[in-house]
């Protein structure tokens, strides 16, 4: 399948993926106090931060696995399973941790304590699809990749308005939605993976393990950082401001995203083709991978205003009067949106030269960044500092993250053709 094909199916497939949540949200704002939608927001926190550590971010490692010279489906089988068992491992050890801590969540979070337990076993349920879904990327069938996050998608969709809409279970419902959702996609992607034998779960390759744990450990420094990056604000938010705060942001968040569910699918078409490219490490190619992307990044920043100018009608609009105050913030979210989607042209190479370790440091430095920033700009300008710290942040980690791909793959950046 050529790339704009395949693009087209990834664009399709995330825009429904994503328009779960943006059609619930009309309904949920109108059922849901802002409180309880700050509740929601907390679990998708607590979910996000786990995910550096439930799997230990073995799946791009077994994404890489597919790309190395004389790699039997046996072998691919094995390794992929060790992922698996990596999972286990990390599951049963974070899920003691939750169990140990669950007070001290509790507290912070301020959602109930079987909340925790479910965001470990959605955490998984993730990871696994995640898998299924990676090992169709990276051979380019976007159809069947397509199928399954649009079916976990609308079956999440069909739950969350029986549980929360017809049965009045609240927030409860909507978590409960997502878990079962996750659970029975999980169970169809363990047998299509066995059918296809991509997984071989009962044998032991301690190597294997070895291997998957030296691409992933580095890199949770860099999934924390991502998470202090983009999640952690809603905490900050609730611990100054109150979780109704941490709802109304959280609904500005989830408007800003249309603009990530573009770049996320642009860029699971462009990994293989850009893989391929850098594989042969022809110069021609390689500029004509340079000017798209300069191109690319011209088209976003000469769109980056819209959002400022139609972004707090559609919200207000979109998600009732009730949330009206998430209107001032949109556009500031939608500019940080908009360098993650630069970001992301640029970091395929830092993954392609196995350099992660320092990926992980440019991240993490940008999640501090941020939270110093939130701490300084929340008390001192509300919500609107939260959305500000983001979009500094995301421009800080876009820059240095661009230069330092420069530094570890040579792409002719410049008109000499030379390095940053």
């Amino acid at each position: 399948m050529s790339l704009a094909k395949s693009s087209l199916v990834y664009l399709i497939s995330n825009i429904i993926n994503a328009l779960i949540p943006f059609l619930l949200l009309p309904i949920l704002t109108r059922l849901l106090s802002p409180a309880e939608y700050g509740q929601v927001a907390m679990f998708q926190i607590l979910v996000a931060g786990l995910a550096a550590f439930v799997g230990l971010n073995t799946v791009g490692a077994a994404n890489r696995k597919f790309y190395e010279h004389n790699n039997s489906l046996k072998a691919l089988g094995l390794y992929n399973g060790a992922c698996l068992q990596i999972l286990l491992g990390s599951m049963i050890i974070v899920f003691i941790l939750c169990v140990l801590f669950s007070e001290l969540l509790v507290s912070y979070l301020s959602i109930p304590v079987n909340w925790i337990y479910s965001a470990v076993l959605l955490s998984s349920f993730n990871f696994i699809l995640n898998l299924r879904l990676g090992q169709w990327q990276i051979r380019g069938e976007a159809i069947k990749f397509g199928a399954l996050q649009i079916s976990n998608s609308l079956f999440n969709m069909g739950l969350s308005l029986l549980l929360v809409l017809s049965l009045h279970h609240g927030a409860q419902g909507r978590i409960d939605a997502q878990i079962i959702a996750a659970g029975l996609s999980t169970v169809v992607a363990v047998y299509l993976l066995m059918k296809d034998g991509l997984v071989h779960l009962y044998s032991l390759r301690v190597d294997y393990i070895k291997q998957a744990l030296q691409f992933g450990i580095p890199l949770i420094p860099h999934v924390f950082g991502f998470f202090l990056l983009s999640a952690i604000d809603r905490f900050v938010i609730n611990q100054k401001l109150g979780l109704g705060h941490a709802g109304i942001y959280m609904v500005a968040v989830q408007l800003s995203m249309a603009f990530n569910i573009v770049f996320d699918a642009l860029n699971k078409a462009y990994v293989p083709w850009l893989f391929e490219i850098l594989k042969r490490d022809e110069m021609a190619e390689k500029r004509r991978v340079v000017n798209y992307t300069y191109l690319y990044f011209i088209f976003l920043l000469a769109i980056a205003p819209i959002p400022f100018l139609i972004g707090p009608w559609a919200l207000c609009f979109i998600a009732g009067e009730e949330f009206r105050k998430a209107g001032e913030i949109i556009g500031w979210l939608c500019l940080g949106q908009i360098f993650g989607g630069m970001y992301l042209m640029v970091t395929n190479y830092i993954f392609y030269a196995k350099k992660n370790s320092g990926l992980s440091l440019i991240t993490i430095t940008s999640g501090i960044i941020n939270v110093g920033l939130l701490l300084l700009l929340v008390n001192s300008f509300g919500l609107i500092g939260a959305a500000w710290a983001f979009a500094i942040t995301k421009f800080i980690q876009f820059i240095s993250t661009w230069l330092y791909s420069s530094f570890v793959l040579a792409m002719p950046w410049l008109p000499q053709g030379g390095k940053l």
